[in-house]
């Protein structure tokens, strides 16, 4: 009797083996079917957009648009007339922009326009509006390319560098509804968003790595400001990979190299560390940190941030966040702190109301250094075709 139910179930082993194989090559035969699909579509979309003289006809690519809606209540223990001219002792002498979260009570904080587009079959363009209540701004308005040869592609415009891990990521795709301290400190609410032209590739290769590289004008004012000519080169390097079955590493570094307004030299370096554990199909862990130093007119600095993100299933995600300014000027303090938690609901995908508490004791306020302590729930809404967000 044992012999048979051991032979049955190396049958039965062996079937569910073979329907394993069957099934992976019913799903690889299916993605083969769906891309070649879609080139079809393409082409001929291609082919329809060119007429019988040979021009493009551009109404054949209207553009997507997307529309984000942010606002936000909030509780801060300083006034609003004291918040608007805060400072960060060795770093930051008056803050002159505040866009999100500014007032306590209810703000909107902005409206986000985006549209994409494809331009003929080399080029794609981009465009991302801010409405404020009171002013217009391009946010990011660039060309990239589609048919460089060797891995390569291009970026031509006014777009947001690829320096460090963040910098890149819009204010609503992240995690927080505010920087880190340090990215505050160093590049102020902008970061680097500038006019220029960058240069990737990527290398074919199982992992992932890339390699980039920018020319700016550097009107960053906090790290950089010189604008009679382009005068910041920005590079880096990012890779990932996978740690096991569950756990994704990425890992990078960044330089930017530039001049003060007192046309001085002016080098801020970076370091990037993300660690994401998946838990299971819809939560996961995801530890993330950057170092960033600052040589800006012989003066060293330097600052790092950490924080923690679990996603518990397709609509609650909770964080943690420890920022720290450890490196400052002489005779300035080097105990500059911030913390901060978040609880994120999103009753479906395009949808996020988020809680944050922070305490923030790296400001002072009429030049007197203070603790502020803030609670604010953002309310935040995304409609029509909008790009993936970062890993």
């Amino acid at each position: 009797m044992q012999k048979i139910i051991g032979g049955l179930s190396i049958v039965s082993i062996l079937l569910l083996q073979a329907d394993n194989i069957s099934l992976e090559k019913r799903v690889e035969s299916l993605e083969k079917a769906l891309k070649a699909n879609k080139e079809k579509l393409l082409n001929e979309k291609m082919k329809k957009a060119l007429n019988s003289s040979g021009s493009f006809n551009q109404k054949s690519f209207n553009p997507d648009i997307s529309l984000i809606l942010d606002g936000s209540a909030v509780i801060r223990d300083v006034t609003n007339s004291r918040y608007e001219g805060y400072s960060i002792d060795g770093f930051l002498d008056e803050a002159d922009e505040i866009p999100f979260h500014k007032n306590r009570g209810f703000n909107f904080n902005y409206g986000e326009l985006g549209m994409h587009s494809a331009v003929g079959p080399y080029f794609d363009a981009d465009a991302i509006f801010h409405l404020h209540p009171d002013e217009f701004e391009i946010e990011e308005a660039y060309i990239t390319t589609k048919k460089l040869p060797y891995n390569l592609d291009m970026k031509m415009g006014k777009f947001r560098s690829g320096f460090g891990r963040i910098n890149s990521i819009h204010q609503h795709a992240q995690h927080f509804s505010s920087q880190p301290l340090v990215y505050e400190a160093m590049l102020g609410v902008e970061g680097i968003n500038d006019a220029g032209v960058a240069m990737h590739y990527v290398a074919p290769t199982d992992n992932y790595l890339m390699v980039g590289a920018e020319a700016m004008q550097g009107t960053n004012e906090l790290s950089f400001g010189e604008a009679n000519q382009n005068n910041l080169y920005v590079g880096y390097i990012k890779s990932g990979f996978d740690i096991g079955d569950n756990t994704a590493l990425l890992t990078g570094g960044s330089v930017a190299l530039g001049k003060t307004e007192a046309n001085r030299d002016s080098r801020l370096y970076n370091g990037e560390l993300t660690l994401k554990y998946i838990l299971d199909s819809y939560s996961s862990l995801n530890l993330q940190g950057e170092y960033l130093y600052r040589d800006r007119e012989d003066i060293k600095q330097a600052g790092y941030y950490t924080q923690l993100i679990y996603k518990k299933d397709s609509n609650w995600e909770f964080g943690a966040r420890y920022g720290a300014l450890n490196k400052n000027a002489k005779n300035q303090p080097d105990n500059l702190k911030k913390y901060s938690a978040i609880i994120t609901y999103s009753p479906f995908e395009f949808s996020k109301i988020r809680l944050q508490a922070t305490q923030d004791k790296s400001k002072s306020f009429g030049g007197k250094r203070d603790t502020e302590n803030e609670v604010l729930l953002e309310f935040l809404v995304e409609t029509g075709s909008h790009g993936a967000h970062a890993f």
